[in-house]
């Protein structure tokens, strides 16, 4: 084989171990809440991923792809050596999946995008010095680091302040969730619909015509929505179960109530007594519910979760389409500028995404979840904080607006960053108790360090590939 060919099957394979350790640690951040809080199984989250994450990368994953070829370091220093670009982006590909795959055994869900960003800086500075690097662009896109975790916890934490309102604080849970379903489902299919129209199916049409194709669509499904969800629970029959069951229920309502006045009451005053009344409540609760076999099947709180249960599938399938749009591009940018050096032997100005390497990318995303993916998705779906359908689908429709508007703006943000900002905007909402803030310190010093080191083992292993490899 010619050392040509040779590397540029190394460089596909580099390619696809970047996918692979995207799917094992990031695609499980997009499925980690559904599985967490029971909404999907693990086989039924990889199928959907499957769909969601290929269609995402393919339809929509081209720009995000320009960013990383392009917009961090100064290719035009290279123009006199491409393959010593080649190698650096080689290096890039192999240093961002080592650290990937050892942070994914440890089941710590690390940022792609840092790490594949970290890496080309390294390699850039190490080559061409300071002045090969974009700092601006470089800037703009640590900027959205930031905000992508704050936005995506601001939409999260609305999303389930308002299901909490209109729904679980309300005297008829099951009655609110009824008529607030058909809203979210809307929000829901008019976001896709938007996505696919403006960046994906590349439509020729106006924003006018955009909004009203897609606001068509999301009425659509909400009508759906509605007639099946009022025809399973428009008979629900409250008093018919009996009085010892109905006076359950409505302790528990009140002992809902009684724990939203607690959360936002700790400090203040009668606190201590508030406290002591909840404590009895709970204890005559545990005792109501020990007479009462039928109430965890009856209570309107359960009927409510299962409800968002739908819901919180379809957000899943959102998250993962806005995933596959944005992170497909920390595994094939690289990529794509070195099927760009050997087409022209030159380091290209304009280097279009082949769609076999948009499916390359795709597909290896879908194997690392379904190999590898069970690790991260135990900490983001169990161990923040705990997670239910209501509190599941606020958090990935959040993570999944944020993902989205990054991808149309080109921008490669940290989708572990929206997802665990989202899980935390979820959790404040229930107080600061309601969070584990270990893990959290776990995730920080990890994200933490993800640039520094992942530019020094870019460095290493572009030296290491220059070694190895004489062009």
């Amino acid at each position: 084989m010619d050392p040509f060919t040779l590397i540029q099957t190394l460089a596909l394979l580099l390619g696809f171990y970047m996918a692979w350790n995207i799917g094992a640690n990031d695609v499980a951040n997009a499925m980690g809440t559904s599985v967490g809080s029971r909404a999907l199984s693990l086989r039924h989250a990889v199928i959907l991923a499957a769909i969601l994450e290929f269609s995402g990368a393919f339809f929509v994953g081209s720009s995000v792809s320009q960013t990383i070829q392009k917009g961090i370091i100064d290719t035009s220093l290279f123009q006199a050596d491409p393959w010593t670009f080649v190698l650096g982006m080689m290096g890039s590909l192999l240093a961002t999946g080592l650290l990937l795959q050892a942070a994914s055994y440890f089941g710590l869900p690390l940022s792609t995008t840092h790490a594949i960003v970290g890496s080309v800086v390294g390699f850039g500075l190490c080559v061409a010095g300071i002045h090969a690097i974009h700092w601006q662009e470089l800037a703009w896109i640590a900027s959205s680091w930031i905000l992508s975790p704050l936005l995506s916890g601001l939409v999260a934490y609305a999303i389930f302040s308002i299901i909490q309102k209109k729904i679980l604080f309300t005297l008829n849970p099951i009655e609110a969730a009824t008529k607030l379903t058909p809203a979210l489902v809307f929000l829901c299919f008019s976001v896709v619909t938007l996505s696919l129209v403006f960046h994906g199916l590349h439509l020729d049409l106006s924003f006018t015509h955009a909004i009203s194709l897609s606001s068509c669509v999301g009425l659509s499904a909400a009508s759906v929505s509605h007639l099946l969800v009022k025809r399973k629970y428009q008979a629900t029959p409250q008093l018919a179960l009996g009085l010892q069951l109905h006076q359950a229920i409505s302790l528990e309502k009140a002992l809902y109530h009684l724990q939203r006045v607690h959360l936002s009451n700790q400090a203040g005053a009668h606190a201590q007594e508030i406290s002591q009344i909840l404590h009895q409540m709970h204890q005559l609760n545990d005792t109501v519910r020990k007479s009462s076999p039928l109430l965890q099947s009856a209570t309107p709180y359960h009927s409510v979760e299962q409800i968002f249960i739908p819901l919180q599938i379809l957000s899943a399938c959102l998250v993962a389409f806005a995933h596959g749009a944005n992170d497909v591009a920390n595994a094939i940018g690289p990529v794509a500028a070195i099927v760009g050096v050997f087409q022209t032997h030159a380091i290209p100005t304009h280097s279009p995404i082949p769609s076999w390497l948009l499916a390359l990318g795709g597909s290896g995303i879908v194997i690392g979840l379904a190999t590898w993916g069970w690790r991260v998705i135990e900490t983001v779906g169990k161990r923040i904080t705990e997670l239910t359908p209501t509190r599941g689908f606020s958090a990935e429709f959040g993570a999944a607006l944020t993902i989205l508007l990054a991808s149309k703006l080109g921008l490669p943000i940290s989708t572990t960053h929206a997802l665990i900002g989202a899980v935390l905007g979820v959790g404040l909402a229930g107080g600061i108790k309601a969070l584990n803030l270990q893990t959290l310190k776990e995730i920080v010093i990890s994200w933490a360090v993800t640039i520094p080191l992942c530019a020094l083992v870019s460095i290493l292993a572009f030296h290491a590939l220059k070694l190895c490899i004489k062009m």
